[in-house]
C-alpha cells in the first residue's frame, strides 16, 4: 500500500459497568472513563495522543455503558480534536479480541492499514507513531508496547519473552504464579487486519470443540456450558500465547512512565504523572502564581478557569481542580483531585485525596491520608455531596455519597 493511502484506526476498550465496581464510589454516577485525571477524562489522554498518528482516520470507542453515557463526550471531543471519535455498543461481553471482532465491519469501513488497540485504564505517554514505525520494520500480525517492571510486581501482568535482537514475542503468559520475565505486556498494540483472520480462527476451533462435544455425550455437553463461550475470545490467552514463537507478534519497549489505573488511589498517582507530561507537551494548562493577584502554586497543578481561587491559598504539588470549586483563604491543597462544584472553606486541608463532585469542606477541617496508592484506605475518597463540617478531621477513609460528617473519623468507611 502506497503511503499516501494508508490509513489508521483506534479502538479503545473502555469496559462497563461490572468493571467500574473497583472504581466505588467514584463511578456511582460517572463511568470510570469520564473519570477525570489532570483535569480531563481518563480515556481522553490515550484518545489525545492518538492524534500524533500519522493518517488517523478514526478512533472508537468500544464498552458495555449506554450511549447516551458517551454521547456528549464522544461529540466534544471529536470536535476538539478533530477526529471522528465514535462509541460502540456491545450487546454482551465480547473478551477483547472478541471485541475487536465483533465490530469488525465498522472498523474496516475506512480499509485501514493499521489498527492501534488500547485499554482505556493505561496511563503512559503512549509512544504511538514510534511503535507504528516499528511495526511496519517487524512485518508482523501485531506489535505490543512492553515494559520492565520489579520482578516483584510482574505477575499482576502479562509476562512474556522476547529476542532481545529480533524483538519477536517468543512467549506469553497472563498473571503466572511463578516468575517468568520482567518485561510485561502494556495493554496498547498495533495490528494489521490480519488479525481478523487469527480471531476468526480462534472462534471456528471454539465451535468445532463445542460441536465434538456436543456428539460425544450429555455429560460433555454439561461441560460444554460451563466453558467459555465460543463468541468470547480474550486478547492475552486465546491469541497472544498461542501465536508466541511463530514470527507474527513483536514488541516496542518503553522506557517511560506506565501504570495500570487499577483503583481511586492510582489515579492520584496518574493525574500526577500526567500534570508532569504537560510540562514537556501542553504547558499552557499549568497554573502558575506566586501569592499575589493569583494563589501560590507549588509544582504541577491545574486549575480549571471557572474555579474560583483565593490568593491566600497553596496549591501543589500534583493538584487538579476542577470546574466551578471555590477554594477560601488559606487553603492548603497538596497530591489531590478535587472534583466540579467543591467549596473549600477558609483554611481547610486537603492531602492524598480525592474530594467528590458538590462536597463542602468547612473551615479547618482536614481532609488527608498516607498516600499509599496500592492499599484500600491509603487514600481519603469523599463520594458526591459529602459535607464535612468545621474543624473534622477525616484521615484514611472512604465516605459514601450524601453523608454528613460532624465526627472526625481515621481508617473508616462510612457507608
Amino acid at each position: 500500500m502506497d503511503i499516501a493511502e494508508e490509513k489508521v484506526v483506534t479502538v479503545i476498550l473502555v469496559g462497563g459497568p461490572s468493571k467500574g465496581t473497583r472504581f466505588r464510589p467514584l463511578s456511582f454516577n460517572t463511568p470510570e472513563p469520564l473519570f477525570p485525571l489532570a483535569g480531563q477524562p481518563m480515556v481522553h489522554h490515550p484518545i489525545s495522543a492518538c492524534k500524533r498518528i500519522p493518517n488517523l482516520v478514526q478512533v472508537f470507542l468500544i464498552g458495555l455503558y449506554e450511549e447516551r453515557d458517551f454521547a456528549l463526550y464522544v461529540s466534544s471531543i471529536s470536535n476538539e480534536l478533530r477526529v471522528p471519535v465514535r462509541y460502540l455498543k456491545e450487546d454482551k461481553p465480547h473478551g477483547s479480541a472478541g471485541s475487536l471482532y465483533y465490530f469488525r465491519d465498522q472498523i474496516m469501513e475506512e480499509s485501514p492499514s493499521h489498527i492501534f488497540l488500547l485499554n482505556f485504564d493505561i496511563c503512559c505517554n503512549f509512544p504511538l507513531p514510534n511503535m507504528l514505525e516499528a511495526h511496519k520494520t517487524y512485518g508482523g500480525v501485531g506489535t505490543l508496547l512492553v515494559i520492565k517492571v520489579s520482578a516483584e510486581s510482574a505477575n499482576q501482568f502479562g509476562e512474556l519473552v522476547a529476542d532481545p535482537t529480533s524483538k519477536e514475542l517468543l512467549h506469553y503468559t497472563e498473571k503466572p504464579e511463578t516468575f517468568v520475565s520482567d518485561l510485561i505486556n502494556c495493554g496498547v498494540y498495533v495490528f494489521t487486519p490480519e488479525i481478523f483472520s487469527v480471531i476468526q480462527e480462534v472462534y471456528l476451533l471454539r465451535e468445532d470443540k463445542a460441536y465434538t462435544r456436543n456428539e460425544l455425550s450429555y455429560e460433555s455437553q454439561q461441560f460444554t456450558t460451563r466453558s467459555i463461550p465460543t463468541d468470547f475470545v480474550r486478547l492475552d490467552q486465546d491469541i497472544l500465547s498461542p501465536l508466541a514463537g511463530k514470527k507474527q507478534l513483536y514488541t516496542y519497549e518503553t522506557s517511560d512512565f506506565w501504570e495500570q489505573i487499577k483503583t481511586p488511589g492510582m489515579s492520584i498517582k496518574c493525574s500526577a504523572l500526567y500534570l508532569a507530561q504537560f510540562r514537556l507537551s501542553s504547558p499552557h494548562l499549568l497554573a502558575n502564581g506566586d501569592g499575589n493577584r493569583n494563589a501560590t502554586v507549588v509544582g504541577d497543578v491545574y486549575i480549571h478557569p471557572s474555579a474560583k481561587v483565593h490568593p491566600t491559598a497553596k496549591i501543589g504539588p500534583d493538584v487538579s481542580v476542577s470546574a466551578n470549586v471555590r477554594i477560601a483563604a488559606g487553603v492548603r491543597l497538596m497530591n489531590c483531585i478535587v472534583l466540579d462544584d467543591v467549596e473549600i472553606k477558609e483554611n481547610a486541608v486537603v492531602m492524598h485525596s480525592i474530594v467528590g463532585w458538590k462536597s463542602s469542606l468547612g473551615r479547618w477541617s482536614r481532609v488527608q491520608a498516607d498516600g499509599d496508592y496500592n492499599t484500600k484506605l491509603g487514600i481519603t475518597i469523599l463520594g458526591e455531596s459529602v459535607t464535612v463540617e468545621d474543624e473534622v478531621v477525616v484521615i484514611n477513609s472512604i465516605v459514601l455519597p450524601n453523608k454528613v460528617l460532624n465526627l472526625s473519623v481515621q481508617e473508616e468507611i462510612i457507608l
